[in-house]
């Protein structure tokens, strides 16, 4: 009896189709061999790679490149939301250059997660959003009519194919409703992609019995762009990947005997690849908004133990001469002038790393207030030093647990499974320690 009402639920809606609910784009595009659907999404602020080593994915103003690859006629191009990871004013100001920088890039449609509906609002820019891309979204309310699915129509091999994005939220909606979501038009090839909040093999058995859905997007658990299901499977499932890093890549193509075959990759966004003018652009406005903001005096500081203060690498070199100038050879010490080189000194996701105790009391504030505690310094590795200068060198500096991977990230830096040769690089002191000895010194601390 169920199964039978879910059938006729089905059959009804399909039938009635409310077009409130659905966006339709037609293009004539040129008969050819393939469709492409480019796919990205969980970029969570990501604009772009740090930079801080060679090799970096990303990149909002490299995607232009990967698009243009296949005329505008011959594509879609979908994101799935989720566009920053937080709410604190720095992720607002990412939000509406994210928004921008989609328009720029000509998608064709753009998912709203809950959070992003709830951003747009704070900002209030949930209009403005729908008028410069079209928008989809599982948040339905009274106030909010928004629709839950997109379709493109393409010429593909002299067949006019109808490819749908629509939208679904298993924490609002039965799952029984999912086949509600796609028309099934008589006389077109139709290719259907829906968008999940949460998936798991049950509902992805449920989806692919169901027979109207060709590819489900699950959220992205890793950075890469992949395929989940088995190649083999009659549902293909797949991951956008976070970050920014890939962008998905769906062709769609329809073989004589009238069958429809759905092939996903992943594109690597490279350092390479050439930039887009007006992203560059956008992106030196998005840094020029967080200078204005004056976000490096707004960071939220812990306390230092025992009144301890930091006093700058200068004051060490008194006593320390030798390993100060040794120091001021490494690249450490030259830090900060790394992201003045990229406008990207006001910054706080990138100055944590290149100055001194930035997310402490009595840490660097700005190059004008704490000009001291510019780049990498002594009290980086050995802790606040003041009472060790104050005492003349009687009380040991505090040296919190040796912890370079906070700022060598997999992300940021090769660092990870390469500590020998990293510490290679660092060695100043006099005594003939060698790496490993260094870490074990430094282990024996914990």
């Amino acid at each position: 009896m169920k199964q039978l009402v879910i059938f006729i639920i089905i059959l009804v809606t399909c039938c009635v189709c409310i077009l409130a609910m659905s966006s339709v784009k037609t293009v004539k595009a040129p008969a050819g061999d393939t469709v492409t659907v480019f796919l990205t999404g969980s970029i969570l602020g990501e604009l772009q790679p740090c930079g801080c080593s060679s090799g970096q994915l990303g990149g909002i103003d490299r995607r232009k490149s990967i698009f243009d690859s296949v005329s505008f006629s011959k594509r879609l191009i979908v994101d799935t939301g989720s566009f920053v990871e937080k709410s604190d004013e720095q992720d607002l100001i990412k939000f509406n250059i994210e928004v921008e920088a989609l328009s720029l890039l000509d998608y064709d449609v753009v998912n709203l997660t809950k959070e992003d509906i709830e951003i747009s609002r704070e900002l209030g820019l949930l209009e403005a959003i729908g008028s410069v891309l079209n928008v989809i979204t599982s948040e339905q309310t009274e106030e909010l009519k928004l629709p839950s699915k997109f379709t493109k129509l393409l010429v593909l091999k002299d067949k006019t194919i109808s490819v749908s994005v629509a939208v679904f939220d298993f924490n609002s909606r039965p799952i029984e409703e999912v086949g509600t979501l796609f028309c099934l038009p008589s006389n077109l090839s139709t290719v259907n992609i829906l968008i999940l909040n949460h998936c798991d093999s049950e509902i992805i058995e449920y989806i692919s019995n169901l027979g109207i859905v060709d590819c489900v997007v699950c959220p992205a658990e890793s950075d890469q762009a992949c395929s989940i299901s088995e190649p083999d499977a009659k549902l293909l499932v797949i991951s956008v990947g976070k970050h920014g890093k890939y962008i998905g890549k769906l062709q769609i193509e329809l073989p004589e005997d009238g069958s429809k075959k759905l092939t996903y990759s992943s594109i690597a966004i490279t350092p390479d690849m050439p930039q887009d003018e007006m992203l560059v652009e956008l992106y030196k406005d998005y840094q020029e908004l967080v200078k204005e903001a004056n976000l490096l005096e707004k960071n939220l500081r812990l306390p230092l133990p025992d009144e301890l203060k930091y006093i700058g690498s200068q004051a060490c070199r008194i006593c320390h001469e030798y390993e100060y100038d040794k120091w001021s050879s490494k690249e450490h010490a030259h830090a900060y002038a790394s992201l003045e080189k990229v406008g990207s000194q006001y910054d706080p996701e990138c100055v944590r790393c290149h100055v001194v105790g930035y997310d402490y009391e009595g840490g660097f504030i700005s190059e004008k207030k704490t000009e001291h505690l510019k780049n990498v310094g002594c009290e980086i590795c050995h802790g606040a030093g003041s009472k060790h200068i104050e005492s003349a060198g009687a009380a040991k500096p505090f040296e919190p647990k040796l912890a370079c991977d906070d700022c060598h990230t997999a992300e940021r830096s090769k660092y990870i499974n390469n500590e020998k040769k990293y510490f290679e690089k660092i060695v100043h002191w006099r005594e003939p320690n060698i790496a490993d000895n260094v870490k074990k010194r430094e282990k024996s601390k914990d």
